[in-house]
């Protein structure tokens, strides 16, 4: 029998248009592209929402709740937003007095199963700006911060989607989620990167280094491979061999990608079933959660 291998997609993302021209950025676009991952065997849609004006991420609840609305209304999926990238020029316009006013909006409306929430700050540079002399910036997540995620999750039962971008990120949001018993289990997404000097590129060491912490550390979670700027193919076959799920999308592709999201979630979906996996359903995604939880 196949293994179920929830599979999500991250269809637009922080940096606009600049890196990534195809990504949707108009809410019917975002709703649509959303559907097409769907349909083409995603259960989970991660995304972000602009201000058409400057092309920028805007952290709008009411804009969230317009794609969110639009994907459910058509398809069954878990449908997610981001948070704003602090520290950076890509943070966009921020709403209200916290980084997770909208969450907590989304969520007292019942439109949010999940939400991002980074337990650590690095340094993001890209490998191909340093010989120019690019500085980066430092993704900030304060510890007052992070706690105010855990709180909007354990009041709204909201599942934390933890992005590992170190591995001192897994040890110290593992160690948070024990200090917060009623907020539901975090999923463990593992952030590689061909493009940015943070974490580990996507090979197979580096995938075992993050398991054997995660053994350590938060042995019954689970974990999901995903980045930004990166190609994941040498990793797939032995993450669905480990029964570790995967991301693809318009967010974390190389830079410049030209296929659109519904043929990147195809694309991983050949991956998947080849590596002897089978891509998860929405209410497979759901009752796994629900178990651990329950354990």
């Amino acid at each position: 029998m196949k293994t179920p291998i929830w599979i999500e997609a991250a269809i637009n993302g922080p940096w606009g248009k600049e890196r990534q021209p195809g990504i949707p950025i108009a809410i019917p676009n975002i709703v649509a592209d959303g559907i097409a991952a769907v349909e083409a065997g995603a259960a989970i849609v991660h995304l972000h929402v602009y201000d058409l004006e400057t092309g920028r991420q805007r952290d709008d609840w009411e804009l969230y709740a317009q794609a969110i609305e639009g994907i459910r209304a058509k398809v069954d999926a878990i449908v997610y937003p981001t948070i704003p990238i602090l520290g950076s020029g890509y943070a966009g316009d921020m709403i209200g007095s916290g980084r997770y006013t909208h969450l907590e909006e989304l969520a007292k409306r019942g439109l949010v199963e999940w939400g991002v929430l980074d337990p650590g700050s690095c340094n993001w540079t890209t490998f191909a700006g340093i010989p120019g002399g690019e500085a980066g910036f430092i993704y900030q997540n304060p510890g007052e911060h992070i706690r105010e995620g855990m709180a909007v999750a354990q009041a709204h039962r909201i599942h934390p989607s933890y992005a590992i971008y170190e591995p001192g990120f897994t040890r110290l949001g593992a160690a948070l989620a024990k200090a917060y018993p009623g907020m539901p289990t975090p999923i463990y997404r593992l952030m590689f990167s061909d493009a940015f000097a943070w974490g580990f590129p996507p090979k197979p060491y580096a995938l075992e280094a993050h398991l054997a912490l995660l053994a350590e550390c938060a042995p019954q979670a689970p974990v999901m491979i995903a980045g930004l700027g990166v190609d994941l193919s040498d990793i797939v076959a032995p993450a669905v061999a480990r029964g570790v799920h995967v991301r693809a999308g318009l967010e974390d592709a190389p830079f410049g990608e030209t296929r659109s999201n519904a043929e990147l979630i195809a694309h991983m979906v050949r991956k998947v079933e080849a590596a002897g996996g089978r891509p998860a359903s929405v209410a497979e995604v759901r009752t796994d959660l629900h178990m651990r939880r329950v354990a």
